[in-house]
């Protein structure tokens, strides 16, 4: 039996977090703000070894990954496609009004990828990723929303959103699944299985 052990992190803010537009797979750059949240992660970030960094192909993450990888003194080692935005179609680049309520209907947007999707594609990636390094620590920097469903989807329970380059730090055990420690930079719980 074995525990491996996951840095989930949101990439730093970008112009369109700061303006509060749905983003979803648009491939939409930090900013100066965003490369200081990354670059203030290692901090908490540093406290751990880490065996491998991957990240979203999304210049977001992968900048962020980088900006981490860096402050650690590592590299980042791939990108995994499976961990890039949920796509949310029309609905991208709106900011809360009418014109996105139009394209609403339940679970999501006209044209969106689902949240059922997203999170099933979502946790396929993380569970590949623990198969792949069992026993290991990674570093994964991807999305909010994705990982949002994805984490809920692990242990079962719904999450709220996830800030910009917070600490969440959760484990996959081979015989008791999923376990999340820190969510947001705050401990939830405070044993893990060993």
């Amino acid at each position: 039996m074995s525990l491996t052990t996951f840095a989930l992190v949101r990439h730093g803010q970008t112009d369109w977090n700061a303006q509060r537009r749905l983003q979803g797979s648009t491939d939409i750059p930090l900013n100066d703000v965003g490369r200081g949240q990354a670059r203030d992660a290692v901090a908490v970030l540093s406290g751990y070894e880490w065996d491998v960094i991957v990240s979203s192909p999304l210049s977001r993450a992968v900048e962020t990954a980088e900006l981490i990888a860096a402050g650690l003194g590592l590299s980042v080692d791939r990108r995994v496609p499976e961990l890039t935005e949920r796509g949310f179609g029309p609905a991208e680049g709106l900011q809360a009004g009418s014109e996105l309520e139009a394209l609403r209907i339940p679970g999501g947007f006209r044209g969106a990828e689902s949240e059922d999707e997203a999170a099933c594609r979502g946790l396929a990636a993380l569970e590949a990723l623990s198969e792949e390094f069992r026993g290991r620590r990674v570093l994964v920097v991807a999305h909010g929303t994705l990982l949002r469903l994805s984490l809920g989807r692990a242990i079962g329970r719904p999450l709220d959103s996830i800030d910009n380059a917070a600490l969440n730090l959760a484990h996959h055990h081979d015989v008791d699944g999923w376990q999340l420690e820190y969510f947001n930079g705050e401990r939830i719980m405070a044993t893990v299985p060993g």
